[in-house]
């Protein structure tokens, strides 16, 4: 199963590990995407786990797609089960 994170083409830090690093520059940078994907992704508590993570990754998908800024990217990492 792949999880998926919206990122920035500057940010150096890998969202993924680095998530504090990545978390400061994003916000020192005035990006603020992770405000960003929750005010696109559809979610509700009413979803399951698998629901919240494929809505995320359609918000993700939608971002990358209009990416009006020219700014963002998706990266994805598989998790080994």
């Amino acid at each position: 199963m792949a999880k998926h994170m919206l990122t920035t083409v500057d940010n150096p830090f890998d969202p993924f590990t680095q998530f504090d690093e990545w978390l400061v520059y994003d916000s020192q940078a005035g990006y603020e995407t992770p405000s960003f994907l929750a005010r696109i992704a559809r979610t509700s508590n009413e979803l399951s786990s698998a629901d919240e993570d494929l809505a995320v990754e359609q918000a993700i998908d939608e971002i990358v797609r209009e990416n009006v800024l020219g700014i963002y990217r998706k990266v994805s990492r598989t998790n080994s089960v």
